[in-house]
């Protein structure tokens, strides 16, 4: 068989990623959430995602449902595990530490402008895998989420722009927030980052999600804020390298002096600050 230049580069990419996401479905295959991390006071980190004690409320980040049909598109294919993945984690994390509610904060889908027809049932698959188990759900309204409330709406899920617990202020993170809206705020959590570190060692190198932890001292505030940033909870999107790569958010000032919790087969270990890190 004859393959056009074109043809060939997406035939490459696709068995590339299929060698990707074979890998990455054996890593998440064997996470195991029995160790938890307090990334601050009330707060820990579970798998890839937030615990927030007192409210008992499970926070967990773009999840880009949509994100293999969207490839498969463009002509790469990939297998399709995401949301069955998505859903056993959550199983998992659900029965670590038994929530009352479950906020996605933001990107819940992947498609910016249409809905694409997995996207539909594969969202629906999730909000009906927590209601089933009696979690009220709110979904904070990401960049990729414009369309989103059609689907949603189907089951009485609520979306909001942000979402406040006491002290603690939740927002997808792709925006910065009106200095009004943060009276009494000392804490913001956000997504949209997709924060990962690259980690060598002698020839080898692998891509680690991990959590941010800092400050962010704009809008003329007193005291900085405390931001954290959590890693995606899709098992194909690895993140971005904050030790290379140019941030999204604009909430990750002086990035450097950021604290790095990385996230590898269920456990988490401190890092230190992004300064720091592979010297």
């Amino acid at each position: 068989m004859i393959y056009s230049n074109c043809e060939l580069f997406l035939n490459i990419c696709s068995q590339l990623l299929i060698s990707k996401c074979e890998k990455l479905y054996l890593n998440v295959s064997h996470i195991s959430y029995g160790v938890r991390m307090e990334i601050s006071k009330g707060i820990e980190i579970i798998g890839t995602g937030l615990f927030i004690r007192d409210e008992k409320l499970l926070v967990i980040n773009d999840l880009h449902i949509g994100y293999e049909e969207a490839l498969q598109q463009k002509g790469i294919l990939v297998p399709r595990f995401q949301t069955k993945e998505i859903i056993r984690l959550l199983t998992e994390m659900i029965e670590r530490v038994k929530p009352v509610m479950v906020l996605l904060n933001g990107d819940v889908k992947h498609e910016f402008g249409r809905v694409l027809r997995g996207e539909w049932r594969e969202v629906l698959e999730v909000i009906d895998f927590l209601q089933k188990l009696k979690m009220e759900i709110i979904i904070v309204r990401g960049n990729h989420d414009p369309i989103l409330q059609p689907i949603v709406g189907l089951r009485g899920v609520r979306m909001v722009t942000e979402y406040r617990i006491g002290e603690t202020l939740i927002v997808h993170g792709d925006e910065l927030v009106e200095k009004e809206r943060l009276k009494d705020v000392k804490r913001i959590i956000i997504g949209h980052e997709h924060p990962a570190i690259m980690i060598r060692e002698g020839g080898k190198k692998e891509k680690y999600k991990c959590f941010l932890k800092g400050k962010w001292n704009r809008g003329g505030l007193r005291k900085g804020l405390e931001i954290i940033a959590v890693p995606s909870f899709n098992p194909l999107l690895e993140g971005t390298d904050v030790l290379k790569e140019e941030v999204l958010s604009p909430f990750l000032e002086k990035i450097s002096e950021f604290e790095v919790f990385v996230v590898s087969r269920g456990e988490v270990f401190n890092f230190g600050k992004v300064k720091d890190v592979g010297k």
